[in-house]
């Protein structure tokens, strides 16, 4: 073990450099006075956040993109929690063949599955773009459902559910009492891993757009092809902001031990 422990310690530096230091990059051109993507920056200037914040591609696809995660992540837990309960606590046939019909978007490219949403959905059936992003990213976010809270359902202790049901609670009254209490920790996980695993993703989001309805980061991805200023850099920041934010709310109201601690189960 002690010969490891220095080659392990180095990766994990070196992984930590790879992974952090290009977003201090960006973070600190994003403060420049100057009109390139340029390192080191040319002075300090607030302009670039200013100018993101005012710029209306990006505020218009930053309400799809909260929408879509949104309302996709209710969605995902609405027919995830349910299915996980069958398939752990129920006495569902061929539980593995389901599990693994709810894990299939991990495994699919997702290219593949945007093509074919496209090729039925929108050419086939004209459904809208927005309500075609929503069915793909809920099918992208089931495996995160079911994945996380069957973790927290399989750490957990099915006697006090047993106890619950002999000791004359309802079906109804054991879950709201005994089971969401266990799954709250797992579902919150998978709402946070579900929402920013959609509101960051492209190559879905890419072959489902229209005109009218883009996510925020197909929308950054088209201008960094057109233009080459800071102004994506400080949208970065501002979105890289706004997790630690979510982060730091999180610890402090559950905690990452509880949220995470039963994936590592």
């Amino acid at each position: 073990m002690k010969t490891r422990r220095p080659v392990a310690v180095t990766l994990a530096v070196a992984g930590y450099i790879i992974m952090i230091v290009p977003i201090l990059f960006v973070v600190a051109v994003s403060f420049t006075d100057g009109r390139t993507l340029k390192f080191p920056p040319e002075g300090f200037s607030l302009k670039w956040f200013g100018a993101a914040l005012s710029y209306q591609p990006f505020m218009g696809s930053l309400i799809t993109s909260a929408e879509i995660a949104l309302l996709a992540t209710f969605l995902a837990l609405l027919v995830g929690v349910p299915a996980t309960l069958a398939i752990y606590r129920g006495k569902l046939p061929g539980k593995g063949v389901v599990e693994a019909l709810f894990l299939s978007p991990l495994i699919v490219p997702e290219l593949v599955v945007g093509l074919a949403l496209f090729q039925q959905l929108i050419v086939t059936f004209r459904i809208d773009n927005w309500a075609v992003l929503l069915i793909g990213h809920t099918a992208l976010l089931l495996p995160y459902a079911v994945r996380v809270t069957g973790a927290a359902v399989a750490g957990s202790d099915p006697a006090l559910e047993e106890a619950a049901r002999g000791l004359g609670a309802s079906p109804w009254r054991t879950f709201w009492t005994i089971t969401l209490p266990i799954l709250r920790p797992g579902i919150f996980s998978a709402a946070l891993l579900s929402f920013i695993t959609s509101f960051n993703n492209v190559p879905l989001s890419l072959l489902l757009q229209s005109r009218t309805t883009q996510t925020l980061p197909v929308t950054m991805l088209d201008y960094v092809q057109q233009s080459y200023d800071p102004m994506v850099a400080a949208t970065s920041t501002l979105i890289l902001a706004a997790t630690v934010v979510i982060a730091i709310i999180a610890e402090k109201t559950v905690g990452f031990a509880k949220i995470f601690g039963g994936i590592n189960r």
